[in-house]
């Protein structure tokens, strides 16, 4: 007796599908475990936001506390520079997104494959260096006193300025350097999507006269599209999560007023000041301002471009 698979109950197909491919999905519970263990655990945590945490008392014994670290992060003096600072880097960043998508056309359109191979390992090799080491490199490169830039100054008899120590250099050097460092790396995803090109493509446009701007413009930049939009909306929807360490290890009292983001004053108020619950908050406001970025980013980026996340 044959059965209509449309008129089984849903939760009992799923039973069988799973039942179906229970090789499969043993392979997946070491992967889920690790995931739930490391990744979804820990979230229990963020209770201590709303909590007098304790380490003494421990997450269950600390007294309720509320939104009080909610009202005193937005009441305090640092809140309006931290978000300011924050969202100056991060915008500037955006600024430089589309840098990796020059390069991948670039790239695709060199013939010669040494050179191509030469020029793709030139640009990929910054994205090795750690962030300690790459900035170490802009200390040394910036440095008034003996580096590139100051000796520069000294041959045409002029002050070299103090870069790493000027608080409105501070967001430019971050953003170009992180660009300098990464965007070879960046571009490897859109060299992949544009692999995947038919070359008919290319022969027919060619035949009917197109430049090599016209198949970048008709055949290229549409390919890229669906890649991109993506990415951009992975960026935007972690628009406050500047990276710590590089902002961290570039700060110095003189660029303060510029360098303090949110990261930072989390580092400092959780683990060097101890206020556990403060920092809690912080982050936890920091995330949910992300989590709605990326929500009404993916539901513009569906309505203007069909493409989204979801």
């Amino acid at each position: 007796m044959n059965i209509n698979p449309s008129t089984v109950h849903p939760m009992r197909r799923a039973f069988r599908q799973i039942h179906r491919n229970r090789g499969l999905y043993a392979l997946l519970l070491p992967a889920a475990a690790l995931l739930l263990c490391f990744a979804y655990k820990p979230m229990y945590g963020v209770v201590i936001a709303f909590k007098d945490f304790s380490p003494a008392l421990g997450i269950t014994g600390s007294p309720w506390a509320g939104f009080k670290y909610f009202d005193k992060f937005f009441h305090s003096y640092q809140f309006s520079r931290t978000i300011k600072n924050t969202l100056i880097i991060s915008v500037y960043s955006l600024v430089t997104f589309p840098i990796p998508i020059v390069l991948a056309l670039m790239i695709n359109q060199m013939r010669t494959n040494r050179f191509k191979r030469f020029f793709q390992t030139v640009t990929y090799m910054p994205h090795f260096i750690s962030t300690v080491v790459m900035v170490g490199l802009l200390l040394i490169l910036f440095s008034p006193g003996n580096g590139l830039v100051g000796n520069l100054y000294r041959l045409f008899g002029a002050e070299a300025p103090n870069v790493m120590g000027s608080a409105g250099l501070f967001s430019s050097v971050y953003v170009w350097s992180d660009v300098w460092q990464h965007a070879g790396w960046d571009s490897i995803i859109y060299i992949a999507a544009l692999s995947t090109v038919d070359p008919s493509l290319y022969e027919a446009a060619t035949v009917d006269g197109a430049s090599r701007w016209q198949r970048i413009r008709y055949i290229d930049i549409p390919m890229l599209m669906p890649t991109a939009v993506t990415l951009l909306i992975l960026r935007v929807g972690g628009l406050l999560g500047v990276g710590f360490e590089k902002v961290y290890l570039m700060q110095n009292n003189l660029n303060i007023s510029s360098s303090e983001i949110i990261s930072t004053y989390v580092y400092k108020i959780g683990l060097l000041s101890n206020q556990y619950s403060f920092s809690a908050a912080i982050n936890l406001f920091n995330t949910v301002i992300n989590f709605f970025l990326l929500i009404l980013v993916n539901r513009i980026a569906r309505k203007v471009s069909g493409s989204s996340l979801w």
